[in-house]
């Protein structure tokens, strides 16, 4: 019977009956292990769960799959037994309908091979469609944060907002260079408020600052209604600015070796400071997974989630276009053509020799080829650029003034587009 039973489930028309049954009509269900009723009340809605196979949404997947994972519930992906022996009946009846062991082997050809292996098939597929959608999502809503509208150059007072340790403050110029920091207590327990309102003041007056930076995290709301009821010039514009990651920025060693002799409260009080003055700029120095933007993230597919986020951030860099003489080696490296070396070489090319008057000069880079020119050249650019000659280069006939004036409003900032070009 066990022979009879595994050449039963071989046979390829019926596999892809029961496949099909269970992709239609599969029912995925859970419950809570016993003794785990404690452990498991984060999962308390899928103590007794079930759905359609076909109806579940990704996030319901990956929760379900976490918590099995974690040894909390007891999961499991079913069809109606009886409706799946009836399928293998008419699949195998006439090939043994002489056997008088044909319906116990069927019975125990579902029981002990089909069931177990549709099941963990079914499992599969669905784990590999909740990541692909998680992914996605992570992607998109990546894009979206990388893209942001930058302020732009703007002398900047950044808080890194807390109620204990109290406020981190950070102040910019309007290239993101650090200027100088202190620590202010608006807020409980020490309730320095007089004190820390004068600080700020201070620091607002001295430094020209434009605009005041504060992070969403903890004491965020109240950090910034403390800011508002200031009375600062309305010129000073105040922005609460997501804070996510910050703190991973804060101890990697892109931080280390940008402030070396900083306090990592204060490494994150400037990355604040320059997510506001650019997003895509500041963001692509922290592991995107650090960044917040998707749910169940170490549950997915890690090297397809870091396939996916290294090319929205690639995407995202080469769409906006980078500035080659003010851009840091992070974000150089996402540039199309380029990677770690020649973005590190380019940086050490401007600091010898100064800024870069036209993309020419990116040739005299080391290890600057013909094809890696070719590849990055398009998407970089001179932060001053003559316009006027650039086109008298790419037209044989003298440039109107009319003509100036539009290529300069192509190459202008465009604010409320999110893009520099």
């Amino acid at each position: 019977m066990n022979i009879l039973s595994e050449w039963i489930a071989e046979d390829v028309r019926l596999r892809e009956r029961i496949r099909e049954q269970f992709q239609k009509f599969g029912i995925v269900s859970s419950k809570v292990k016993k003794g785990k009723e404690q452990q498991a009340q984060k999962f308390r809605d899928y103590f007794s769960f079930s759905e359609r196979l076909n109806r579940i949404p990704s996030h319901r997947i990956l929760a379900l799959f976490r918590a099995e994972k974690e040894g909390l519930l007891n999961l499991k992906i079913e069809v109606d037994k009886e409706k799946a022996i009836q399928n293998i009946e008419r699949s195998v009846y006439r090939k043994y309908s002489q056997n008088g062991y044909m319906h116990k082997a069927i019975e125990e050809s579902y029981k002990r091979i089909l069931q177990p292996n549709f099941e963990s098939e079914s499992k599969r597929e669905l784990k590999e469609k909740a990541d692909l959608e998680s992914i996605s999502v992570f992607a998109k809503n990546l894009k979206q944060l990388l893209l942001q509208s930058p302020l732009g150059g703007k002398n900047m007072l950044a808080i890194d907002p807390g109620f204990r340790t109290g406020c981190k403050v950070a102040v910019l110029n309007n290239h993101g260079d650090f200027l100088e920091n202190t620590t202010i207590y608006p807020h409980e327990p020490q309730r320095q408020t007089a004190a820390s309102g004068q600080s700020i003041r201070t620091l607002v007056e001295k430094f020209a600052v434009e605009a005041i930076a504060v992070g969403n995290g903890t004491a965020g709301r109240e950090t910034e209604a403390f800011v508002k009821s200031l009375g600062l010039s309305k010129s000073v514009q105040v922005v609460l600015v997501n804070e996510s990651g910050a703190s991973i920025y804060s101890a990697s060693e892109v931080a280390r070796n940008e402030f070396p002799d900083l306090d990592l409260t204060v490494r994150g009080a400037v990355s604040i400071g320059r997510r506001l003055m650019d997003p895509l700029a500041e963001l692509v120095k922290i592991d995107p997974k650090s960044i917040g933007v998707g749910q169940y993230q170490h549950d997915v597919d890690q090297q397809a989630l870091k396939n996916s986020l290294d090319d929205t951030v690639i995407s995202a860099v080469n769409k906006v276009g980078v500035e080659v003489n003010t851009a840091s080696k992070e974000l150089l490296t996402y540039v199309s053509g380029l990677g770690p070396q020649l973005a590190q070489n380019i940086v050490d090319y401007r600091k010898e020799n100064g800024v870069f008057k036209s993309r020419k000069e990116l040739k005299e880079v080391a290890r600057m080829g013909q094809k890696a020119f070719e590849q990055s050249a398009g998407f970089l650019r001179p932060k001053a650029q003559d316009l006027s000659s650039t086109l008298a280069c790419q037209f044989p006939a003298p440039v109107s003034p009319r003509c100036q004036s539009y290529a300069r409003w192509l190459h202008a900032p465009r604010s409320k587009a999110g893009c520099r070009w």
